[in-house]
């Protein structure tokens, strides 16, 4: 009993193909009338498409280095800890400061920084709702109609809904608008890349996001060598009125024994007590302000700790969509999608016979 050949050969395939070929080939008008209407369509669309503009912003990042031991050692016999304010191992440092510029955290927060268009100041939030038009969205929903994002308002008083729009910005920012990348781990520069159909609105949020970041992340670097700066500024300055103070007391006790009987030495203690004051402090001291102009350096070494190397400048780089482009991948897409259809509906008509 023989059993059915079920392989196709050469000839059989080409034959097929033959067979597909003329099929899509007397339907040519459609196909040339749909690539025709795709053309046209693409080109509407380049005509709509707003162009990109693309705004860059290279920085470089400055790690803080340690304090000397000398600092260390003199530092820690007040109970002091001047050392580690500049450590380059902070939660910032390298590569995880690409992610707090990444942060819903900063990039709200830059959204409220103020902005100049048509001679008036709005927040950039403001200006990319306006940019969107999705105050148009909102005519008919009453708790989103009144809703408006003033420079520098303070986010922490904001309603619900106000949350809600910020969380949608950052979504669309972080998603298609902008980026933050580090070519190479072992050189400390980073680009910021912002991507908008708005030129200005791009420009001025990497700025905004950069200084952002910046003076939040001086302020956490150097905030121990900050606080230690301040009590030893406040140490230094209860010193010196104890200093003065004892100075004084030794004029007075000295005013007291003046012409004394110089066999009565018990009334000359007070003196004497005063003046142990007055070099105890003085020693005293001279080792805080020696400490605090030392705090002072290590407060210099931390800032600035990002340095802008390059910046967007007016007028920005854009991408625009062209008419050729337009035309071109009209046509394919409408010409490609009217032969697969063809195709299909060929297929089921043999199905079905």
């Amino acid at each position: 009993m023989e059993t059915p050949n079920d392989e196709i050969t050469l000839k059989e395939l080409l034959l097929k193909a033959k067979e597909w070929y003329t099929y899509l080939l007397s339907q040519w008008k459609m196909i040339v009338l749909a690539g025709s209407i795709g053309a046209l369509l693409g080109l509407g669309y380049s005509f709509t498409k707003k162009p990109i503009y693309t705004a860059t912003l290279t920085y470089a990042l400055e790690d803080g280095k340690a304090a000397g031991g000398g600092l260390g050692s003199l530092a820690s016999s007040f109970g002091l800890d001047l050392g580690s304010a500049g450590s380059n191992s902070g939660a910032f440092a390298g590569a995880n400061l690409m992610e707090l510029f990444k942060s819903r955290a900063m990039v709200e927060q830059t959204l409220l920084a103020p902005v100049t268009q048509n001679n008036k100041t709005i927040s950039l939030a403001e200006m990319y709702i306006q940019d969107k038009k999705w105050r148009n969205k909102w005519e008919e929903k009453p708790k989103l109609k009144n809703i408006t994002f003033l420079p520098n308002s303070d986010k922490s008083k904001f309603t619900r809904a106000q949350d809600s729009i910020f969380g949608e910005i950052y979504k669309e920012l972080s998603k298609y608008s902008f980026t933050v990348e580090q070519k190479d781990k072992k050189i400390a520069i980073g680009t910021i890349t912002t991507k908008e159909t708005n030129e200005l609105f791009a420009q001025q949020f990497t700025l905004a996001l950069t200084k952002t970041v910046t003076d939040f992340y001086i302020e956490t670097k150097s905030k121990r060598a900050k606080e230690n700066m301040n009590i030893l500024v406040r140490q230094t300055d209860s010193i010196r009125s104890e200093l003065n103070s004892a100075i004084t007391g030794v004029a007075v006790a000295n005013d007291n024994t003046f012409g004394l009987n110089p066999a009565l030495n018990v009334k000359r203690v007070p003196s004497a007590r005063r003046q142990v004051d007055v070099q105890a402090n003085t020693a005293i001291l001279t080792e805080i302000v020696k400490q605090a102009e030392l705090a002072k350096v290590t407060l210099r070494k931390e800032t600035p700790l990002i340095q802008v190397i390059d910046q967007p400048i007016l007028p920005l780089p854009k991408e625009k969509f062209g008419k050729a482009k337009g035309i071109l991948l009209g046509a394919i897409l409408a010409g490609f999608l009217t032969i697969l259809g063809l195709i299909i509906r060929r297929i089921f008509k043999e199905l079905s016979l």
